[in-house]
């Protein structure tokens, strides 16, 4: 459900991002392109980080980070749509988390039970793919009928219900007899 909904308010913005930026900013090519390097350089910096602290943090805290940072970036864009910079600033805080959110749910499914680990990470690699179906469609939904300030809000309203499960998932303390 976590990587459901994840991927699902990560695609009603990001399978539009391009046109969104023209539409919303007039940006252009190059301002457009800018954005999307912005957000892979962002995302390669989140994934070396989350890499480097999941050990000592803990793969739940690593989670809740790399998912506020999704989420604040997400709403960073809806709150700001209309100005390139501060748009393109969210989407930099944004790609920090992206990559890093479904892996660190991976590292959570398996920690959770070890020998189901092969069916729980092939599940929630399958269920990514279902999100971006979702996203994607209720993103064209919103693009097609000029809704183009809501779908930061949707994106954002999916990635709140994420960090929500996120945090209802906390792993419960272990008794010592």
């Amino acid at each position: 459900m976590i990587t459901t909904l994840q991927m699902s308010g990560q695609f009603v913005v990001f399978t539009f991002l391009g046109p969104l930026l023209r539409k919303l900013t007039d940006a252009g090519p190059d301002a457009i392109g800018l954005v999307f390097a912005l957000y892979g350089v962002s995302g390669f910096i989140g994934v070396f980080v989350a890499t480097r602290i999941v050990d000592s943090w803990g793969a739940f805290n690593a989670s809740v980070l790399f998912t506020v940072l999704v989420l604040a970036g997400v709403t960073g864009w809806a709150l700001s749509a209309g100005i390139y910079p501060l748009m393109a600033g969210s989407v930099a805080v944004w790609g920090l988390g992206f990559a890093s959110t479904n892996s660190m749910q991976q590292v959570r499914l398996v920690a959770a039970a070890p020998p189901l680990a092969p069916a729980s990470v092939s599940l929630n690699t399958s269920v990514l793919y279902i999100g971006q179906g979702v996203g994607s469609a209720i993103g064209g939904l919103l693009y097609a009928r000029e809704l183009l300030y809501g779908a930061g809000y949707v994106a954002a309203g999916f990635v709140a219900l994420a960090l929500t499960m996120v945090l209802l998932s906390r792993p419960r303390p272990t008794s010592t007899a």
